[in-house]
């Protein structure tokens, strides 16, 4: 059984069907040219038994290439007036006798494969103006095929990038601390993921460009595994983050089994979608039985976090950082700081406000009834040695009790 078509091999296969019916050829295909084997990816073909999808044949010893190579010229009403052409396979199985191939080439100049139609049997018509249609059918079919050709590319460059980071055991794990903006104590820190400086990429960007081919879950694994790594090297609990879509799978329930649960404040993005929160919360239940904490993050940076609060009914909501970055002087960003918290304090639960810079921020944010704090005025992401210039609270494990 044939498998089914793509929107962009239909397309291509209608441009095919216009060449055939225009040349009045048995067949008409579109060659992929990877270098060392020509592929025929879409054929529409009388005879389909000989001309086949997915059909390979060794490059240097195709018609196409001895025409690119200009061994042979692209037009040929008989293959048995050219030597060359009657020595390559194409000549003997399917025994063509007719042929016109001209090649397909993407918008950098780079060649793609190659259009094509044949006869198997000689036709004294076919011209230049034959060629020429060819060329527009051939312009027409790169652009169908070059979104798909950088695509792959994306993720080929994607997957070169994160293979080493994987085989390294993931992204490196940082700390930033988290304090109590009363006290001053740290009560936590924060594991934030670092990948190499030269990708010039932020971490979330990162994991979305891992999850776009398919190796998302991989990373955040890995991530969460030296998350955890550091928990023995420091006080209070470690904020760790996981996207919904990994969590629910069994690998990450089963890491975060094995874990000190009471030490441990699991970050759900406000930004991710959840399609099936009764999922999620089987997952979550018999981890916060176990002491675990849960967060949901980027609260007010979108529209999500509500429902996410409603259903799953957290521990603490983390206040995005572009509502708490400049607050101290913006009226507007103040009152919607207040109602979070006053959202949250009724709710019983603790807020922290993420991106803290500047002292005058901290104060407010200490004003408006924020718990905790985290940013850069508080502490630089770094190693688990650079917490204790933060001191930890007296009483570890007390510090996100419900407010209730």
């Amino acid at each position: 059984m044939a498998k089914k078509r793509s929107e962009a091999e239909q397309q291509i296969a209608d441009l095919l069907r216009t060449a055939k019916k225009s040349l009045r050829l048995s067949v008409a295909f579109l060659s992929r040219l990877d270098g060392t084997t020509q592929h025929l990816e879409v054929v529409e073909s009388s005879i389909p038994f000989l001309f086949q999808e997915g059909h390979q044949e060794q490059q240097d010893r195709t018609l196409c290439q001895a025409i690119l190579d200009r061994r042979l010229p692209p037009v040929i009403p008989d293959l048995k007036a050219f030597p060359e052409a009657m020595k390559l396979p194409a000549a003997t199985m399917p025994r063509l006798r007719s042929f016109v191939s001209v090649p397909v080439v993407l918008s950098d100049g780079a060649l793609y494969g190659t259009f094509c139609a044949a006869g198997l049997t000689t036709d004294k018509g076919l011209t230049e103006r034959d060629k020429a249609l060819m060329d527009v059918l051939a312009s027409a079919a790169a652009v169908i095929i070059e979104p798909q050709v950088r695509a792959q590319e994306l993720r080929t460059e994607i997957g070169a990038r994160i293979d080493p980071v994987v085989a390294a055991g993931g992204p490196v794990v940082v700390l930033q601390p988290i304090v109590d903006l009363a006290t001053g104590d740290r009560v936590g820190a924060e594991a934030l993921s670092r990948f190499p400086a030269e990708w010039g990429k932020a971490p979330d960007v990162c994991f979305a460009e891992a999850h776009s081919i398919g190796r998302g879950h991989e990373l955040e694994l890995l991530a969460l595994e030296r998350a955890a790594a550091h928990l023995p090297r420091v006080e209070g609990y470690i904020a760790m983050n996981v996207s919904p879509a990994t969590l629910l799978r069994p690998e990450c329930g089963e890491l975060l089994a094995r874990l000190p649960l009471d030490r441990v404040l699991l970050e759900l993005s406000e930004h991710d979608q959840v399609e099936d929160y009764a999922a999620l919360n089987a997952v979550l239940a018999p981890l916060r039985a176990a002491g675990m904490r849960l967060a949901i993050d980027d609260v007010g940076a979108g529209f999500s976090s509500l429902r996410h609060i409603v259903v799953t009914s957290p521990d603490v909501i983390k206040i995005d950082r572009s509502i708490v970055s400049g607050l101290d002087t913006d009226p507007v960003l103040a009152t919607l700081v207040r109602s979070l918290v006053e959202f949250g304090h009724a709710c019983q639960l603790r807020v922290v406000a993420e991106g803290v810079e500047t002292a005058a921020e901290a104060a407010a944010l200490r004003t408006l009834g924020v718990d905790y704090g985290q940013g850069w005025h508080h502490g630089r992401p770094g190693s688990p040695d650079l917490l204790t210039a933060v001191p930890a609270a007296r009483v570890p494990g007390q510090e996100l009790q419900p407010t209730r």
